[in-house]
């Protein structure tokens, strides 16, 4: 754990990223943009190894890669590491981040619902396709995942792919990520001729996704592991759902909106405010 000294000589990631009118005009329309260094090669070195210790340290999946189900063999997946680690606090609630989170939804202010490390093991599985706010018990459209790689990702590595255009559809049922979700959603872009997307990065850069936009990412056929921090926004002055709908939905309301009820305003302890344009 880090001293709150060392902590406060740590890059601050409070400087503006110049987002361009094209980009957000691009997540807009196709329901995601890549963004090139939105964190420096510095940058990234600063806050790299506290996250990936992070992980290592709350990781508790230990079984061979053949026990696992789909799920399980795509990532090892930690959540909230902002509430257990004073530097990835640091990375989590950067204004840079949020701002251009705020703009390209084109919202005033936005505010942290929660972060998770996604790390695909050398050799893990696919991760089938998705929406992700399929889990989340917001009643707004304006949600987005911002999804940055801490190493370089090539496609082979498991980069993310996007059904570009879909999150125009809007709720697509509640089908989580399994087998079933890759089969259904697979023949649904086809049908809709919807082009999938994918583009190696390199550490720093950073995706940012619509939680509607379906969305998935090939096994990690490399034998480094795939190292990716995301952080996810919604709009301020967003309400929960006062029907969530899916158990996963009431699980994610106990975990991230603690003592908020259906239909209240989503602010608890755990979404901090991140950005207000005014201010």
């Amino acid at each position: 754990m880090a001293t709150d000294e060392q902590v406060s000589v740590l890059p601050d990631l409070s400087d503006a990223y110049p987002l361009d009118a094209g980009s957000v005009e691009h997540y807009r329309t196709e329901g995601h943009v890549l963004l090139r260094g939105v964190a420096s090669p510095l940058e990234v070195a600063a806050y790299r190894p506290a996250i990936a210790a992070a992980v290592a340290a709350y990781n508790r999946e230990t079984r061979p890669m053949e026990e696992r189900d789909t799920y399980h063999k795509a990532f090892i997946q930690i959540t909230n590491l902002w509430q257990r680690d004073q530097t990835v606090a640091r990375f989590v609630l950067a204004t840079r981040f949020a701002e251009i989170a705020a703009r390209l939804m084109g919202v005033d202010g936005v505010r942290l619902y929660h972060d998770q490390a996604l790390f695909k093991e050398a050799h893990g599985g696919l991760t089938p396709w998705h929406q992700d706010q399929f889990y989340w018990p917001l009643d707004t459209s304006d949600t987005v995942t911002m999804w940055m790689p801490l190493v370089d990702v090539p496609v082979e590595m498991g980069a993310l792919t996007f059904a570009s255009r879909s999150q125009q559809g809007g709720f697509l049922g509640h089908i989580g990520i399994s087998d079933e979700s890759q089969e259904e959603f697979d023949q649904y872009v086809a049908g809709k001729g919807y082009t999938p997307t994918c583009s190696a990065m390199q550490a720093g850069d950073a995706t940012f996704h619509s939680g509607w936009t379906l969305h998935s990412a090939p096994g990690n056929s490399t034998d480094q592991v795939r190292e990716v921090m995301t952080v996810i926004y919604f709009a301020d002055g967003t309400r929960v759902m006062a029907d969530p709908g899916n158990e996963n939905r009431l699980v994610d309301l106990a975990a991230w909106l603690p003592g908020v009820a259906p239909g209240e305003p989503a602010i608890s302890p755990l979404n901090p405010l991140l950005y207000r344009a005014s201010s």
